[in-house]
């Protein structure tokens, strides 16, 4: 396994390379959807050039020129007006127009940090006019004081804001400033010690959390404020190291980009961290995981990478609600080093409708190109489009079990019950109501109620299945499992797995199925459209689960 430091090299100088590649538009950007990445770009190709020891296959100093053309270009675009409501911010989308681009609450709430780290690294060799714009941009940046808020929602913003406080009050001698966020983040950490993380999965608003911290922890040497910091990083990354299998992230999610679902592409963070995978061809929201990096505790860096002892997470999670009241999720994942699986118990209103409640997660692999990892099923809901199945309604029912996901679907009358589904490429049998796959070192079993249509495209198996009362059940089995059992290859993973298909109740009312593991699972839908699971013939229980 490589170094970290060779890792980091390696992550600074694909994305230089990925800049490099890019044409600039007659803005002088290569950007207009987000200005953020035309900083973090930039930020990469400069410091790929400055560096002799990564092994760059453009002409050093046009790069830098254009590095540093784009980089003022960026601080340009800061609203410097003064009286401006937004003094300080910079446009999120910049449309065909950059310049009459309305300034954005976004961009400076994590790129604002991030400056100041990259002036303390590269700053020395900056050219006087960049130097020089950038300390303009970042004395904007503190007074507008877009920071100065209360812990209120303790999520990503705050985060961000928190080391903001810390990172600016620091940087221009400003005590009142530092010490309130000193405070801060003692009550966050203290907040998400004791109650755990709402923001379960998240992970581009995850990283946000990890980046601003990790900024703030390699710039500062306050001690007091480092120990609280180290706890606070130590804490993220035990959180992402429960979830954590060859590069993918497994387990529900709060929130998710199509970047996230139905493949773990936003990988530069765990492959920095943990690289027990191959740095994918192309980074996608790498942000500054090249640059900032803090060493996970070891043992959960550890106990992430080696799945050979199958884990079980049960997590508690405390879900703040609008009308002040807290409440309680479970979030279950079942780990092995040939795949994860599991799911939030219970349906959640989620920013944008974007709650992923399960699926079956392998590790990342590129020996099938750019296929998507996941498998699942959602019965779309607000916000759905075609290919885009990270917006589902809210009437899954689901009992995740071990290597097992079930799933009912009882849509209401007049609704179309049709239910849609993602699986891996792979090696596949296909039968009227199943599929049996392999994927990587791992097999699969997919029962469905009713029978379905199959699409396959260059990265994923798209499966509809229509009718009333839609079902599935979804197990999983490494091939040393399968082995145990005396299926040898797919074939006799598929003879193992016809003998276990599940009883779906004729009235569409319920399901049972015996495992693998050989656990009798039952999901019953009662009369008050409540759902009752059970395993080996006794209510699920959520005593043992913890935050």
């Amino acid at each position: 396994m490589q170094t970290v430091e060779k890792r980091s090299r390696q992550i600074v100088g694909k994305l230089a390379a990925q800049a490099a590649a890019r044409e600039l538009l007659p803005s002088g950007l290569w950007f207009h959807d987000d200005i953020r990445n035309n900083f973090y770009y930039a930020s990469y190709l400069y410091a790929a050039a400055s560096d002799p020891d990564i092994r760059v296959r453009f002409d050093r100093e046009g790069a830098k020129e254009t590095a540093t053309a784009v980089l003022e270009r960026v601080l340009e675009l800061q609203d410097r007006r003064e009286g401006s409501e937004t003094y300080g911010h910079w446009p999120l989308g910049l449309g065909d127009e950059p310049e009459r681009a309305e300034p954005n609450t976004l961009p400076v709430e994590l790129m604002g940090s991030l400056m100041l780290y990259f002036v303390e690294r590269c700053g020395e060799s900056l050219s006087q006019k960049l130097r020089k714009a950038f300390e303009e941009a970042l004395k904007a940046v503190y007074d507008s004081r877009f920071y100065d808020r209360p812990l209120k929602e303790y999520g990503h913003h705050e985060a961000k804001y928190t080391a903001a406080k810390l990172l600016f009050g620091a940087f221009y001698d400003d005590q009142p400033l530092l010490e309130d966020g000193r405070r801060s983040l003692k009550d966050l950490l203290e907040y998400v010690q004791n109650r755990g993380m709402h923001e379960y999965g998240s992970q581009p608003w995850f990283w946000h959390w990890v980046q601003a911290f990790t900024c703030v922890r390699l710039l500062l040497d306050d001690p007091e404020i480092t120990d609280d910091l180290n706890r606070m990083l130590d804490l993220l990354w035990r959180e992402r190291s429960l979830h954590y299998i060859g590069g993918a992230w497994a387990g529900p999610h709060a929130r998710g980009l199509a970047v996230d679902a139905p493949r773990d592409r936003n990988a530069a963070f765990d492959y920095l961290q943990y690289g027990d995978f191959r740095l994918p061809p192309e980074l996608v929201r790498a942000e500054y995981a090249g640059f900032l990096y803090y060493e996970a505790p070891e043992d959960a860096r550890i106990a992430a990478i080696d799945r050979l002892v199958p884990t079980e997470v049960k997590k508690k999670i405390l879900k703040p609600q609008p009308n002040g009241s807290d409440r309680e999720l479970h979030s279950y994942t079942y780990l092995t080093d040939a795949y994860a699986a599991g799911g939030m118990w219970e349906q959640s209103e989620e920013f944008d409708n974007e709650q992923h409640r399960w699926d079956i997660t392998f590790p990342l692999s590129y020996e099938l190109g750019n296929a998507v990892n996941q498998a699942y099923f959602i019965h779309p809901g607000k916000g759905y489009a075609e290919g885009d199945l990270r917006h589902e309604s809210p009437y899954a029912k689901i009992l995740p079990d071990r290597s097992v996901v079930m799933a009912m679907y009882p849509v209401p009358e007049g609704e179309d019950p049709t239910i849609v589904g993602v699986l891996p490429k792979g090696e596949w049998i296909r039968e009227e109501r199943a599929l049996f796959g392999q994927v990587g070192g791992a097999y699969l079993a997919v029962y469905l109620r009713n029978e379905y249509e199959l699409e396959e495209t260059e990265d994923r198996l798209n499966v509809r299945s229509t009718g009333s009362h839609g079902a599935v059940v979804i197990e999983a089995a490494s091939v040393e499992e399968a082995e145990s059992l005396d299926a040898d290859d797919l074939e006799g993973f598929a003879v193992l797995m016809r003998d276990r298909t599940p009883s779906f109740a004729p009235d569409g009312r319920s399901v049972s199925y015996r495992s693998l593991h050989s656990r009798r699972l039952e999901l019953i839908l009662a009369e008050t459209g409540e759902a009752e699971a059970k395993i080996n013939g006794k209510a699920a229980e959520f005593s043992d689960y913890v935050r």
